[in-house]
């Protein structure tokens, strides 16, 4: 055999193997389920029936948190208790109101919790954010179903008036806001300040049946170590690149959100609202922010 017919060998070998190759990973794709696109949050949102895209997508991340370095009471040198409120209409929040695609889950943040709570897949609590009481099936319905509107209008038929109820439908976009309850630790045995969040609730606005705004409440409690799995399945939009998600644990565990410090644990229980004016909650919540900070450094000073 001469070099010039066994370099044709070697090169019509390697073809084989790389259209091999190609058509294992074409036939692999719908084997290796994409996170989240099997089937929507949404009942509105259909999955793709083909790849939808130049290449065959498999996630990358891991279907399971990474679990939190536990942390001893007696390690603790200080700890401070602290509730942020998250805007999803500043830019950096964008995420929390991204419609959802093949990797997301099909929906919006709101909608994959609800999703999970109506399947049983996490657990949700009302009134308080001390998670003192578990919704039942009936309290979740009645909480997420859309408001229930009067209308009068005129029988044609018997020439009277009657009422008709109209039941809307919920309104993903109207959760503009979720607050969240954390606590910083300063733990020695780490040495470093370590946050971990306590728990997680979307914030509702409230309407009068005058169509005025009333205020704003807690749609419900989630205690955030307990839902880590369920975010770990999800990706988040990443506005600058779409290979480059995070799952929304990493999203939540690496701070990519931005948000205001709304209350700390005080005697009074109360929130910067209260007594201060909007401007003045802005700035006691970045002196807050920095005190914390400062906190992380002194331990080492002193």
């Amino acid at each position: 055999m001469t070099i010039l017919n066994s370099y044709r060998l070697t090169a019509a070998t390697v073809l084989l193997l790389a259209t091999g190759t190609a058509f294992a990973q074409g036939g692999s794709a719908t084997d290796q389920p994409i996170s989240g696109a099997q089937k929507g949050v949404n009942k509105d949102w259909q999955p793709s029936k083909t790849n939808d895209g130049a290449y065959d997508r498999v996630s990358s991340h891991a279907s399971m948190p990474i679990p939190w370095q536990p942390i001893r009471e007696t390690d603790i040198l200080w700890k401070k208790r602290v509730w942020r409120e998250i805007d999803t209409r500043e830019k950096q929040n964008v995420a929390f109101r991204y419609a959802g695609d093949e990797s997301s889950g099909g929906g919006m943040f709101i909608e994959i919790l609800i999703d999970a709570l109506k399947t049983g897949k996490i657990k949700g609590y009302k009134f308080d954010d001390r998670f003192t009481q578990v919704m039942s099936k009936e309290d979740i319905m009645e909480t997420v179903a859309g408001r229930v509107d009067t209308q009068v209008i005129l029988d044609p038929i018997e020439n009277k008036e009657i009422t008709k109820y109209i039941q809307k439908d919920f309104d993903p976009t109207a959760i503009r806001k979720f607050r969240i309850k954390e606590d910083w630790i300063f733990d020695r045995n780490q040495g470093q300040m370590v946050v971990r969040i306590v728990g997680i609730s979307p914030i509702i606005d409230v309407i009068g049946d005058d169509g005025v705004f009333r205020g704003s409440k807690a749609m419900f409690w989630l205690y955030y170590p307990d839902i880590r799995n369920l975010l770990a399945q999800y990706e988040v939009y990443n506005p600058q690149n779409d290979i480059a998600r995070y799952t929304w644990d990493e999203f939540f565990e690496s701070r990519q959100f931005a948000s205001k410090i709304t209350k700390v644990s005080n005697p009074f229980g109360s929130e910067f609202k209260e007594s201060l004016t909007p401007m003045e909650s802005l700035f006691e919540s970045k002196h807050v922010a920095e005190e914390i900070f400062n906190k992380e450094v002194d331990m080492w000073v002193y």
